[in-house]
């Protein structure tokens, strides 16, 4: 129990010191948050280590020692002795380190000056953190700005080849072109639309789009142009696939196209021929048709023969039919009009011979117009042998004009005008070499047959032998008239009756049989208007005997010459002085001509 008692009694007094400690830091001026643990554990010391004893010091030994051996000391001595000696201790302290503390008080008062500046500097950077904050929000976005560029720039580097070979797609392209390698460059094309399509909001890939289809405008222009050149079946073929390829054109403008090019062609070859020269022009249009015109139909029905009736005229609407048509009325027109230029028969029959084998070639295509040519060859026929007649009966009247009636040698043996129609060979009789106005008439009679004989149409039998008739009816009529426009005297008489006789019964046979060499039993048609003659018949009663010249001679000795009743209307004598007007002139030379060569003929 006293155990018991003595530990509630001790647990009080403790409580009571606690309690009184509380109080006396409450109480103490001095009991600051820095003194506190001080005054604390002061304040914890109980009464009896407050009056303890404790011996003094040595140094507090002095000589005179009261009777006691121990001096006691409280706890405030103590206290005070310590602060004494802390107090000396820091003057010692200051003594011997004063420079530090001048030092440090300087260092104070430049602080505290400084500390001023501070404020003042903090008050402008406060004025100036607005200022400073603008910028720093506009640096952060040129940055943000400079990063996006940036990692644009490192993604453009991480792809430059494949970049590289985008952009060098129209130049690889147009390369590709000038080599003719086609497919390559349609293969380009097809990936650059499809990158178009994906891509349309990217402004390199429309661009790139639209160099490409400046350069596929290029390759267009350059098949276009291939098929206007000599190409064949198998480079046509190519050429058209690589046009649908490309689908710049439906499928009917593409046959349309084709024709076109290859109409372009046939009429570059026609403009490289001569035209000066017709015969040579007409021959190599016939051979440009013939070979170059099959080609091309073939060629067309070969690539397009997409009808499944196996009429490709009735799948594109008669395209090629239309087409073929226009080549061939193109053909006919310029026949029509060059072939009335051609002056010699063999080359008109050639030329027929050409066409003939031209349209015979193109029936295999069903292009066969053998039946238009001999509207043409006829036209052609009939306006060259009018023109032989006419320049041969214009001669005779310019020879006629300008002879002068004096005798001629004999040169051959007489003849009766009846000739051997069995006989090939028709040679103009000799007797008319003493009469040449009429031996030039005889001359460009042959010439006219000669030219008429190689391309002698047969429908034209009747219209060829009026034109003969026309004009023996104007060499009798112009030997009337020159009987009745001329005086002519004895001699001069005689020699023209001889030539009327020679025109009538030697001439005129001799034509119907040139004639009858063209077309058999064409005679008839000449011989039946010999009643034309019956005009110049009157001018000689006596018929001839056995030749022109043994006639007049004795006609000369046996009896004089009759008069013949004429009207006189002028008087054509030669010019006098001997000059010679332009007709004389011209009949000369035609008579030099006659008298220098023998009158041959090729019937």
């Amino acid at each position: 129990m006293e155990v018991q008692m003595r530990s509630l009694s001790g647990r009080a007094d403790g409580e009571e010191e606690e309690a009184t400690t509380v109080s006396a830091l409450r109480l103490l001026p001095f009991a600051g948050t820095a003194q506190q643990h001080y005054v604390s554990e002061l304040l914890s010391f109980t009464l009896d280590r407050l009056h303890k004893v404790i011996p003094p010091p040595p140094s507090f030994n002095c000589g005179v020692r009261s009777g006691k051996d121990v001096v006691t000391l409280q706890e405030p001595e103590l206290l005070r002795i310590d602060a004494e000696r802390i107090r000396r201790q820091m003057q010692e302290v200051a003594v011997g380190n004063y420079r530090a503390f001048i030092a440090a008080a300087d260092a104070v008062s430049f602080i505290k000056e400084q500390l001023s500046g501070f404020d003042k500097h903090l008050d402008s950077l406060i004025t100036e953190i607005p200022n400073l904050t603008a910028g720093c929000t506009e640096f952060i976005e040129s940055a943000q700005q400079i990063l996006e560029e940036r990692k644009f720039n490192q993604t453009l580097l991480a792809h430059h080849s494949t970049l590289l070979d985008l952009l060098e797609i129209p130049q690889l392209m147009d390369t590709c072109i000038r080599n003719g390698n086609y497919e390559e460059a349609l293969d380009l094309e097809a990936f650059v639309s499809k990158l178009s399509k994906m891509h349309v909001e990217l402004p390199v890939i429309q661009a790139l789009e639209a160099e490409v289809r400046k350069t596929m405008q290029s390759m267009l222009s350059q098949l276009l142009q291939k098929l206007r050149s000599n190409i064949q079946l198998p480079e046509c073929l190519r050429i058209v696939a690589h046009l649908r390829r490309i689908g710049a054109f439906t499928e009917s403008e593409l046959r349309l196209q084709f024709l076109r090019c290859r109409e372009t062609w046939l009429s570059g070859i026609l403009d490289d021929l001569d035209q000066r020269n017709v015969y040579e022009y007409l021959k190599g249009m016939v051979s440009c048709h013939r070979t170059h015109l099959f080609d091309v139909v073939n060629q067309y029905r070969a690539i397009f023969n997409n009808d499944k009736s196996g009429s490709e005229e009735n799948y594109d609407g008669g395209l090629l039919f239309s087409w073929a048509m226009h080549q061939i009325r193109n053909h006919l027109s310029t026949l029509e009009a060059m072939l009335p230029k051609i002056t010699e028969g063999g080359s008109l029959s050639n030329i027929l011979d050409q066409c003939m084998y031209c349209a015979m070639g193109l029936g295999l295509v069903g292009l066969d117009f053998r039946g238009l040519l001999p509207p043409l060859f006829e036209g052609a026929v009939i306006n060259l042998f009018s023109k032989n007649m006419s320049t041969a009966v214009k001669n005779f009247q310019i020879v006629l004009d300008s002879h002068r009636w004096v005798p001629l040698p004999s040169v051959g043996f007489a003849s009766n005008g009846s000739m051997d129609e069995s006989n090939d060979d028709v040679a103009p009789p000799s007797a008319l070499m003493e009469h040449p106005p009429i031996a030039i008439f005889v001359n460009g009679v042959s010439a006219a047959m000669n030219e008429l004989r190689p391309c002698a149409p047969v429908s034209l039998k009747y219209i060829l032998a009026q034109e003969v008739v026309q004009g023996l009816q104007a060499v009798s009529d112009s030997l009337v008239r020159y009987n009745a426009m001329r005086v002519l005297r004895g001699n001069e008489s005689t020699l023209f009756l001889s030539l009327c006789r020679a025109f009538v019964e030697v001439a005129f046979p001799y034509c119907a049989t040139c004639f009858n060499r063209c077309y058999p039993n064409g005679a008839s048609l000449i011989m039946e208007h010999r009643s034309m003659l019956d005009c110049l018949s009157l001018l000689f009663a006596t018929p001839p005997v056995r030749g022109l010249k043994d006639s007049l001679v004795s006609k000369e000795a046996k009896q004089p010459v009759e008069a013949v009743a004429v009207a006189i209307m002028t008087d054509h004598e030669a010019p006098a002085n001997g000059e010679k007007s332009e007709t004389d002139n011209h009949a000369e030379e035609i008579g030099a001509e006659v008298e220098s060569t023998k009158i041959q003929s090729d019937h």
